[in-house]
Formats: C-alpha cells, sequence, structure tokens
C-alpha cells in the first residue's frame, strides 16, 4: 500500500496569547479588537497562525513582539485547544501561551495599531470563541506558579517597594495577605536586594525600595533551594 502525507486531513495551527500586566493595584490583561468576520469587534486575545518556517515558540514571541514590542519577557505555553468547532471559519487547532510583562515597558503605540486596551482581571468583557476558557487556565496556572517560582517578578518594576509586592501577590492569589507573615516569608526567601533608596509617594517616611537578585536565585536553585509563598 503506498501511503503519502496528501492523504490526509489539513488543518490550520494558531498560536494565542494571554498578556499580562500589573499597574501597582490591579493584575491586567491586554486585549485587541478582532478585525475579521466573524465577530469583527469585539474584544479578542492577541493571536496569529504558525508559519511554515516556525516553532510554536518562535510564532508566539512574533505575535508578543506585534503588539507590544517586547521580546525578552517571560512567556510559557500553557495549553492546545482543539474542539472541532472553536473557529467557525477553518477547522483550526490553538496552542495558547501566557506572558507576563511590565506594563511601563511596553510600546503602547505599537498596541494602538490594533485598538489594544488593558481590562483589569475583575472586569474583562465577554471574548470571541474560547478565549475566556484559555484566559481561566492562564489564571490557574499563574497562581500555582506564583507560589513555587518567582514569576511574579516579571510584573514589577525593576525597583519596587514590599507593598507594591505584597498587593501583586494578593491580585495573582485573589486573596489578602497578612502583612508581617508576608514580608518574614519574602525576606526567608532571601532573593532581595534593599536598597539604599525610598519611594517616597506613598508616606512622608517613604518606603524602601528593593530588587529581586535573579543571579543569587539561581544559584539558590542549583544548591537545592525551593520558592515557595
Amino acid at each position: 500500500m503506498n501511503y503519502n502525507y496528501d492523504q490526509e486531513d489539513k488543518v490550520l495551527v494558531a498560536v494565542d496569547c494571554i498578556i499580562f500586566g500589573f499597574d501597582g493595584d490591579e493584575l491586567k490583561l491586554l486585549l485587541v479588537k478582532r478585525e475579521l468576520q466573524p465577530e469583527k469587534g469585539k474584544w479578542s486575545l492577541m493571536g496569529g497562525f504558525l508559519k511554515k518556517e516556525e516553532t510554536l515558540d518562535e510564532a508566539a514571541n512574533r505575535v508578543l513582539y506585534t503588539l507590544t514590542g517586547l521580546d525578552d519577557v517571560y512567556m510559557e505555553q500553557l495549553y492546545g485547544f482543539s474542539k472541532i468547532d472553536r473557529d467557525p471559519v477553518e477547522r483550526t487547532i490553538s496552542v495558547a501561551y501566557y506572558a507576563l510583562i511590565n506594563i511601563d515597558e511596553h510600546n503602547s503605540k505599537q498596541s494602538d495599531k490594533y485598538s489594544a486596551q488593558w481590562f483589569s482581571i475583575s472586569d474583562i468583557p465577554q471574548l470571541i470563541f474560547d478565549h475566556g476558557e484559555m484566559l481561566e487556565k492562564a489564571l490557574r496556572r499563574l497562581r500555582r506558579r506564583t507560589s513555587t517560582d518567582p514569576v511574579g517578578f516579571e510584573l514589577l518594576p525593576k525597583k519596587f517597594t514590599m507593598r507594591q509586592l505584597q498587593t501583586l501577590y494578593e491580585v495573582i492569589l485573589d486573596e489578602e495577605l497578612d502583612k508581617r507573615n508576608f514580608q518574614k516569608k519574602i525576606k526567608q526567601l532571601d532573593v532581595l536586594v534593599k536598597l539604599n533608596e525610598k519611594d517616597m509617594s506613598s508616606s512622608r517616611k517613604g518606603s524602601f525600595l528593593y530588587e529581586f537578585d535573579k543571579e543569587k536565585y539561581e544559584k539558590k536553585i542549583s544548591d537545592g533551594f525551593t520558592f515557595k509563598v
């Protein structure tokens, strides 16, 4: 029996990016307005089709760069979505990724080309197709990952206050944390550098600024250290 690939069904492969940011108070999601029918003008995750010369990771990075102008950010493959009727136009499998970016660093002019807008996680509009399901899975993954890896620091500016860090964890985990216990746990991890600088915007006394010591963290991990908040 002669066999060749032409006998097999052909399907499209897409990547969709769930892009999270943090504005100091809220966890946010970057959405775009869909430019094609069906669902034209409705809110959507940013996505694109896989090109023949790309890997999935390369396609996801291209989509992210196109929207934000950033190409060196935390991104993780999330899940494959393959319901037969998930895209009413063509049979399409989508591989979702989630990314964590610093809102202040992304190129807003780049985003304007796609009518992109940041939305609070607590106030997400109706999304097209199965993008709402993608978001739910991404949030669950982010909450698990934040408890066991220092991925949350990707959402903060390089210098941040302990209060900003706690607020970030609270909005990601969707729970209020005890200030004393949180700071004690963080300091025991010994992966922050306390700077001789203060943020004077929050009070007259000011709050000390910190930096995440990635080099020290990676060395501790190689020595068997476990990050847990």
